[in-house]
């Protein structure tokens, strides 16, 4: 059963990019600014939580979950007729900090090296 929670989900997540991509016309939703970092499904697979992750200071992240949350039916709709599923999941949007909190690290540790070749 795990399995094919797993397969779900990920066949849910490229499913979720290729939306956001290609059909989500929200301005909020800048091109290239949502990325869908990852999605867990509850093994009953009744509930969905897409995890994203967003470009930009902290009101285009505002404004991109607002968009995220309004188009929320339109995204349900579309994975249900794209996957075939007794049952489409409940879906909610849960913002990932985590390529943001990679890239302040690798920001941290280049300007070490930096400091650090300067030194010697």
């Amino acid at each position: 059963m795990a399995l094919r929670v797993e397969r779900v989900a990920e066949q849910m997540k490229k499913e979720m990019a290729g939306i956001l991509r290609d059909e989500l016309k929200d301005p909020r939703l800048g091109a290239g600014l949502v990325t869908v970092t990852g999605v867990d499904l509850s093994s009953d697979l009744h509930y969905a939580k897409i995890y994203v992750s967003i470009y930009g200071d902290e009101v285009q992240k505002r404004e991109a979950m607002e968009g995220l949350s309004r188009a929320t039916s339109f995204v349900r709709r579309e994975i249900g007729s794209r996957l075939s599923l007794r049952y489409t999941p409940e879906i909610t949007f849960k913002f990932d900090p985590s390529i943001e909190h990679g890239d302040h690290i690798n920001r941290l540790l280049t300007r070490l090296k930096g400091s650090e070749q300067e030194s010697h």
